[in-house]
């Protein structure tokens, strides 16, 4: 995915659609994929690097790698130590044997994780949510003389200062731990910046509390098995007292107001009705044909029109319908043709729509309206189990809502502190999943009903959500 791509001080080179390219991760010349573009040099500009820009044929460890000697990518040196000059590149592909060709470098940022190169959206997602300390620093003042764990221990401990501080307040105690890193620490976390308990000296979590215990700025308990609380917090202590929150200067506010991508608003969703052409008869007469689209209400007055155009209404009950034969082609099933005479007027308008295609609109905020054939797929969330028995949460379909797999992905593995992949969903043509590892349905929640008002008829799987007190 182009968001991941980095450019280096000369550009990037000029390929053109369809062109055989290295892909190769920062740090290291020695390429771990080979892909087709999927657009020329010119289209990825003009896009602002975003979208799809390579198609990957095969990937460091995949079923073809599998197949072979089964040995690593050679270790290769920058050339320099900022981003490496296409130029230069091009001359060490053409001394290299093994990529002469048509071979085109682009250098991607990404990380491997356990032991394996994750696929391209991947490696975007990672790169924005958790990117590797040693490929960009948390740090930007290069006088800076801390190492960078010492560096994230700092940042783990201002965000959870922060937290107390400005969001957490003594109605809300008892806290989950996990909502208080999920939706406190995380949002405390400075605009630019990564936080990621993992690459700090506390790994996790709950070592990072018992630190913060035993300095008595809060206390923690296992109110159910398994599952740790912060029950107490000393908002007088000292380090919550004296702690100042930095505020950011007018110059680079703007430039991050600037650069923010614009907030997600759901679609409007529309159920429609298609006019087949086994119905035109029974809507031609008000101007429609086949392949008319229909809102539910105009069928229904364009049925009530033709009954009482055509004197239809049964004089001896109101609520009944006699069937003429244009009525009886339509509505009727074939051994119901010389039986069924008259309908009650809700069981008529019913079989109607029944009869007729179902087609779904979607309107994205400032778009236009999008019609398709069929019932739009909800979001599905399942959960599947895994060799090494342990639970992942996948999630398919977010495209259909205007929702990028890659972006949900990086969000969900950064409040989850868990890892999360993006892979093509089975059966489902240019359609990808999200696999995050354990049961995550309480954070999907969160972030498809109250941050993304995404109606709840359209999610399916949300029951599947951890009972209090269990594990994930």
């Amino acid at each position: 995915m182009l968001p991941g791509l980095v450019v280096p001080p000369a550009g990037l080179p000029q390929v053109q659609k369809g062109d055989l390219c290295a892909i190769a991760l920062l740090g290291n010349r020695a390429p771990v994929a080979v892909g087709v573009a999927a657009m020329s040099t010119a289209e990825m500009l003009t896009s602002g690097l975003k979208g799809r820009g390579f198609s990957v044929l095969h990937t460091y460890q995949d079923h073809l790698w599998r197949s072979g000697d089964k040995s690593s990518p050679p270790s290769l040196a920058p050339l320099a130590l900022d981003p490496p000059d296409l130029s230069e590149e091009k001359e060490s592909v053409q001394a290299d044997p093994a990529l002469q060709g048509d071979l085109r470098r682009l250098t991607l940022e990404g990380e491997e994780e356990n032991g394996e190169v994750q696929r391209m959206c991947e490696e975007k997602s990672l790169s924005e949510a958790s990117e590797d300390p040693s490929v960009r620093d948390l740090n930007p003042d290069p006088t800076d003389s801390k190492t960078l764990q010492e560096q994230m221990d700092e940042l783990v401990q201002r965000c959870f200062l922060h937290a107390l501080k400005c969001q957490v307040r003594k109605a809300d105690l008892p806290l989950l731990t996990s909502t208080f890193l999920g939706s406190h620490m995380l949002s405390c976390c400075p605009e630019g910046r990564q936080l990621d308990i993992k690459k700090s000296s506390y790994k996790k979590l709950s070592k990072f509390l018992q630190h913060m215990q035993q300095e008595q700025i809060i206390q923690v308990k296992e109110l159910s098995k398994g599952v740790e609380s912060i029950v107490a917090v000393d908002w007088k202590h000292p380090r919550i007292t004296s702690f100042v929150i930095a505020e950011p200067s007018p110059t680079s506010q703007t430039i991050q107001e600037g650069s923010r991508e614009q907030p997600y608003h759901p679609p409007d969703i529309k159920s429609l009705y298609c006019v087949p052409a086994s119905m035109t008869l029974l809507f031609q007469e008000s101007g429609h044909k086949k392949g008319s689209i229909l809102e539910g209400g105009e069928v229904r007055m364009i049925i009530i029109n033709y009954v009482k155009r055509n004197d239809l209404v049964d004089a001896d009950n109101k609520n009944l319908v006699k069937l003429d034969p244009i009525l009886c082609d339509c509505i009727l099933e074939k051994n119901e043709q010389h039986t069924v005479m008259k309908l009650p007027w809700d069981s008529l308008l019913t079989r109607c729509l029944e009869k007729l295609q179902p087609v779904y609109q979607v309107t994205f905020p400032g778009q236009e309206p999008i019609v398709k054939k069929g019932r739009i797929c909800p979001i599905d969330i399942t959960l599947a189990q895994r060799a090494s028995n342990k639970k992942v949460t996948v999630v398919r379909n977010l495209e259909a809502y205007g929702l990028d797999p890659c972006s949900v992905a990086a969000i969900l593995q950064q409040r989850c502190q868990a890892s999360a992949t993006v892979t093509p969903a089975p059966g489902a043509k240019d359609s990808l999943q999200v696999q995050i590892q354990g049961n995550q349905v309480h954070h999907l929640s969160r972030l498809l009903l109250e941050e993304y008002q995404l109606p709840r008829k359209h999610i399916q799987g949300l029951e599947k959500a951890p009972k209090p007190g269990k594990k994930k």
